[in-house]
């Protein structure tokens, strides 16, 4: 039997996670010393925006008021993720540690999106998360390479060239 979740209730979530994301792509884009992570950082959280806003075209809650006001909210600085991140600026490998802790959370939401989206009932709700974790799937994989390059590994961009050698 599916756990049935409103339309609503599956928004509301999926926009704190959005914005809880934004918040903490751009905190790693703002103190990247490597420009290419600098680079993928601020390409997620451009994506994140573009998520959110179409989570939000459809939210008919009012707790998180206006679009704009809500994407120029402060960070929830006592969400987890952000945390972790804030205690590996000042290391010499923040880079790879803010990558790592990405991965993690893509990761995290990928599996939990995918149990969720498979107790959900209404086809519009199962389809938002079922949206959620191919994009999400998507975040990690670019993550993924940029951490393989970061770390010196081969990553998708070399492959060809090491398989055809």
């Amino acid at each position: 039997m599916g756990r049935e979740y409103s339309l609503q209730d599956a928004l509301k979530l999926a926009i704190k996670g959005e914005k809880d994301s934004i918040d903490f792509y751009r905190k790693a884009a703002s103190v990247a010393s490597n420009e290419r992570a600098k680079k993928v950082f601020e390409l997620l959280a451009n994506e994140e925006v573009g998520h959110l806003k179409s989570f939000f075209d459809h939210y008919k809650g009012g707790e998180f008021g206006d679009l704009e006001s809500y994407m120029k909210s402060p960070p929830d600085i006592n969400n987890a993720t952000y945390q972790a991140l804030l205690k590996a600026v000042s290391e010499s490998t923040m880079e790879q540690q803010a990558l790592e802790i990405a991965m993690k959370e893509e990761k995290a939401v990928v599996n939990q999106y995918t149990v969720l989206a498979k107790d959900i009932v209404d086809p519009l709700v199962k389809g938002i998360f079922e949206r959620v974790v191919k994009e999400t799937q998507a975040h990690y994989d670019m993550i993924e390479d940029e951490y393989m390059h970061i770390m010196g590994m081969v990553d998708k961009t070399d492959q060809d060239t090491y398989v055809r050698e």
